[in-house]
């Protein structure tokens, strides 16, 4: 899944939710469940994700919705081997990228 998200330090969680086409909900139940999610608080108490929380933001969605993981299935395999799964991860991404590059492309043609 490739989201649009401007270049940012942090993200208020309706920016995120909207971004993966989520329930605000959603996320904040991630945020609890798992302990790579570590967004910073501000004064209000309201949830301001970084950067680095979105990407890993990206790979629960990966596993959880589009890979057909349960909760403890995604926790246990981002435990066992997370820099493998963050790195195949990436490349997914990439490739994606890339088709949809050369589909606009094609299409141009």
């Amino acid at each position: 899944m490739h989201i649009e998200l401007p270049e940012k330090r942090y993200y208020a969680i309706g920016e995120i939710a909207k971004a993966f086409d989520v329930n605000a909900s959603l996320i904040r139940f991630w945020d609890k469940e798992f302990d790579i999610l570590k967004p910073k608080k501000n004064a209000k108490g309201n949830r301001m994700f970084t950067p680095e929380d979105i990407k890993n933001l990206q790979l629960i969605f990966h596993l959880v919705k589009e890979r057909g993981f349960t909760l403890e299935g995604a926790k246990t395999h981002l435990k066992e081997g997370q820099k493998k799964t963050l790195d195949k991860f990436e490349i997914i991404r990439k490739l994606e990228t890339i088709k949809t590059q050369l589909t606009n492309i094609k299409n141009q043609l």
